[in-house]
């Protein structure tokens, strides 16, 4: 993925980067892909750059240039860096406060800014005047690199470790652990230190591999920080790349439908102790668990309080779907979505019959997710599709909006050119597996077109 894809950026947002690691080849690549597709960009620092770096930018001047000068400059060239002085090697940027009579004043597109000093450190904790990100920012992207990783935690490798160890009491001079870079960067005494309330976070691990061992590391640095609901997303990549995000983490939930009607309508089935006395919705709630998907809701219709005591002692959530007695599929996504955290970006839809819902395909979906192949994804195989599907937050609004008695196929028909299919090698994604159909005769799945069940 290209940054400003990963990032979701807009006309009229202000970017601002803190932490360490990247932060200025960040901005840079950023507002050159964006001058790239035609924006007007500008840059800024509220701390300083080095001299050299200004060689990274088309065109550089004076922030107390006229408007009108400015706006010629960012036509001429597209992408242009504001600073105050330039004194000792070092580029020092207007204060603070400049930001919003800049963007009253110039016609740009977009603001970035490079809030915070990190000295060359692959990873930082802020001292107590650091960063310093405008009131006016919608976008912050926090930088940390995977350099970090195994360096002694001393001034010499990291920035202010004794802030580290003054919270965590992590031990001087010991190799920086993975753990450690997420409680950092999802402490708001620390990572998230003065970012503004209501701005996106999005944390950049640089310096990913594309595979191996330490790309699992990543991985698992995301889903720690994904923890604080503040921060949105974790995009994984190296700032040099020609596709600079290999994937982007975020947070995502399940809704297991165990209603009594469609597309899980056998509640004796799932409700009738099984496989070690264990129900069948208990077994795919425990599934959904070992995925480590955070935000499961199961929707509960007839039968509710049965359908709670069956999945108890997992501690999951339940929703129960109020207007079961005239409602449909749709009826019961609409309370499932409604009851997931604010923060949550897409939510999978499993039947409570899937039965033989497997983690692997789980992981697959996810995984398609994250490297940015789609953000409506439905399992295929052979010719078939099936569960879990994948529903991103921006259709959510749309699916709110739709009559409670509609199907599955209702909204497959009125996303279907947004749908993306995801071959798999199992039938396990068929739900209701256990009855199956009679030769010649399709199973049951996710139904996408006329025609199809």
């Amino acid at each position: 993925m290209r940054f400003e894809q990963a990032f979701e950026v807009v006309p009229g947002d202000v970017v601002a980067f803190i932490g360490a690691g990247g932060k200025t080849s960040l901005m840079v690549g950023l507002g050159y892909d964006l001058a790239e597709a035609g924006w007007r960009v500008l840059a800024t620092t509220t701390t300083r750059l080095s001299t050299d770096q200004l060689d990274l930018f088309p065109c550089t001047m004076s922030a107390m240039a006229a408007p009108r000068k400015i706006s010629d400059a960012l036509t001429e060239h597209q992408f242009v860096l504001l600073h105050d002085q330039i004194r000792g090697g070092h580029v020092y940027g207007p204060p603070v406060e400049w930001t919003r009579s800049l963007l009253d004043s110039v016609d740009s597109d977009i603001l970035l800014v490079e809030a915070d000093d990190a000295a060359g450190k692959p990873f930082k904790a802020p001292r107590a005047d650091e960063p310093q990100v405008p009131n006016e920012t919608s976008l912050v992207i926090s930088v940390a690199s995977l350099r970090a990783l195994g360096l002694p935690l001393d001034k010499e490798h990291i920035y202010n470790p004794a802030a580290m160890i003054e919270r965590y009491g992590f031990v001087e001079n010991s190799p920086v652990k993975s753990p450690w870079l997420a409680q950092v960067l999802r402490d708001d005494e620390l990572g998230l230190r003065g970012v503004p309330t209501a701005a996106r976070v999005i944390i950049f691990l640089n310096q990913t591999p594309e595979r191996g061992f330490m790309r699992g590391r990543a991985r698992m640095i995301a889903r720690l920080s994904l923890q604080s609901e503040r921060i949105n997303a974790v995009a994984l990549g190296s700032v040099r790349g020609v596709e600079p995000v290999f994937e982007l983490q975020r947070p995502v939930g399940a809704l297991v439908l165990a209603t009594g009607y469609s597309p899980c309508k056998d509640l004796d089935g799932i409700l009738r102790p099984g496989a070690r006395g264990r129900p069948a919705l208990a077994h795919i709630a425990e599934k959904l668990l070992r995925s480590r998907i955070d935000h499961i809701r199961v929707v509960t219709g007839r039968r509710g309080a049965e359908t709670r005591a069956a999945i108890r002692h997992l501690g999951l959530k339940t929703v129960h779907d109020r207007a079961r007695q005239n409602g449909g599929a749709v009826s019961a996504l609409k309370a499932g979505l409604r009851a997931l955290p604010a923060h949550v970006s897409a939510a999978l839809i499993v039947p409570g019959d899937q039965v033989r819902i497997q983690p692997r395909v789980i992981y697959h979906i996810l995984a398609a997710y994250a490297r940015g192949e789609g953000d409506f994804i439905i399992p295929r195989y052979g010719a078939r599709c099936g569960y879990p599907a994948l529903i991103g937050g921006r259709h959510w609004r749309e699916i709110l909006k739709m009559p409670g008695h509609s199907d599955f196929r209702a909204i497959a028909q009125r996303f279907r050119d947004d749908i993306s299919f995801h071959d798999v090698d199992t039938d396990s994604i068929f739900h209701d597996i256990n009855r199956l159909p009679l030769p010649g005769t399709p199973r049951r799945g996710f139904p996408v077109r006329d025609g199809e069940t």
